[in-house]
């Protein structure tokens, strides 16, 4: 028996440990949980961005060259932008949680009494008893104060925060290769299948990454299935309509 059982009216540890992990966990979960679908919605921007482009194009003209400059020029600009987007994004975000957890820490050095009955309101709002969510509170800040309050009270793992590079690196690799599916399907089909090939490649992968994307979020995968693959192809679509028209009038 643990010093903490001893002491927890109840011999709650048990029960008062898998509560804190289970925090800690989830700040962690949720964390893989955003990459994963940002790198879910990175993979379908370069589909559909990089598919449009190359359609559109191939409406125009059967010629491979301009279809391949088109496509390389489309995926490298779409992965740079994604890759500076995120960056910039992740870097505010990253800025906004040491901002918080300096204010954070200059409270437990300034009104450590006030933090600690913050936290200990925190547990009783989880379902633990006065008594024991005031015990909770206690051995947490004796254990470590910052990382109690920063984890209950903020969301935030402070030995786990965002990384920028990580982000712009992920979101730049996910785009590339959402984008090459269509340009490859494009370029390896005959010039005469060359759109209902890359048409039914890029419906296939915006099914599939959008399933994906939906379980990960925990929505019904089929709505939203049908959602993505019904804008794809309208998409899709309309870059044909427009790079065929204006193949007519070159």
């Amino acid at each position: 028996m643990s010093d903490l059982d001893s002491r927890v009216p109840g011999g709650r540890a048990v029960e008062v440990d898998a509560l804190h992990a289970g925090d800690t966990h989830r700040v962690r979960l949720s964390s893989r949980l955003n990459w994963l679908r940002a790198g879910v919605l990175g993979a379908n921007d370069g589909i559909v961005s990089v598919a449009g482009i190359v359609i559109g194009v191939a409406a125009a003209t059967t010629e491979r060259g301009p279809i391949l400059t088109a496509g390389i020029a489309g995926l490298v600009a779409g992965a740079v932008s994604m890759a500076l987007g995120e960056y910039v994004s992740v870097s505010s975000q990253r800025d906004s949680e040491r901002a918080l957890l300096e204010t954070e820490l200059r409270e437990l050095a300034e009104e450590p009494a006030a933090e600690l009955a913050e936290l200990a309101a925190i547990y009783r709002a989880k379902g633990l008893s006065p008594a024991t969510a005031q015990k909770v509170a206690e051995e947490l800040t004796a254990h470590d104060a910052f990382a109690a309050h920063a984890e209950a009270e903020l969301g935030i793992d402070p030995d786990d925060l965002t990384n920028p590079w990580h982000a712009a690196v992920s979101s730049a690799i996910s785009f590339t290769v959402g984008a090459l599916l269509p340009l490859l399907a494009l370029l390896a089909a005959p010039a005469s299948a060359r759109i209902p090939v890359a048409f039914a490649a890029v419906l296939a992968a915006l099914a599939l990454t959008g399933g994906v994307g939906a379980r990960l979020g925990g929505a019904q995968p089929g709505r939203a299935t049908v959602r993505i693959v019904l804008g794809g192809a309208v998409a899709l679509a309309v870059t044909y309509l427009i790079g065929h028209l204006v193949g007519l009038t070159i």
